[in-house]
């Protein structure tokens, strides 16, 4: 099972609407939350072992002045992660994060106001390695923790960000 959902705005503390920070919350956070309540159950009754992939972000690992509510919203679905998948172990079920860099993705686009090019040439500069972070990066890391090579895995967060994450900081 892998259980994600994207919603993000660009707020500050003190302009943060509530109402909307309950929005974020609700889809980043407890539908994630929905999604392991679901699959565990079954996979627990079901007597079946096997993997959970939740996705967060590399920005569970930033600051910024900006993006707070997503970034607290991101930080909690690690955090819950972390706390499932211990709960998990003596029932042989692994339970893992990928945290994603920038990707061209419409999300992305959309928060930049332009297109995959433009984006992918805006952080390009900001990946430790060289290149651009592609969807097929993170997919191979989620088919990795799916797989039985990553049997002995569980309770992480890998970062799938080309060491975009050592900047610090979304500003």
């Amino acid at each position: 099972m892998e259980g994600s959902r994207k919603v993000m705005w660009d707020k500050v503390k003190e302009d943060l609407d509530l109402d909307s920070y309950n929005k974020l919350f609700a889809i980043n956070v407890r539908g994630v939350a929905a999604c392991l309540k679901h699959a565990t159950r079954a996979m627990v009754e079901g007597g079946v072992k096997g993997s959970i992939i939740c996705t967060a972000s590399t920005t569970a690992n930033l600051v910024g002045s900006t993006l707070t509510d997503y970034i607290m919203a991101k930080c909690e679905v690690v955090v819950l992660m972390k706390c499932v998948s211990y709960q998990l172990g003596k029932h042989g079920i692994r339970l893992n994060c990928v945290s994603p860099g920038p990707v061209a993705t419409p999300m992305v686009c959309q928060l930049n106001n332009t297109g995959v090019e433009e984006v992918e040439k805006l952080y390009e500069s900001s990946y430790c390695l060289k290149g651009v972070l592609k969807a097929k990066h993170v997919t191979d890391v989620v088919l990795f923790l799916a797989s039985e090579d990553s049997e002995f895995v569980t309770g992480q967060n890998l970062l799938v960000d080309g060491g975009y994450a050592f900047q610090g900081t979304v500003d």
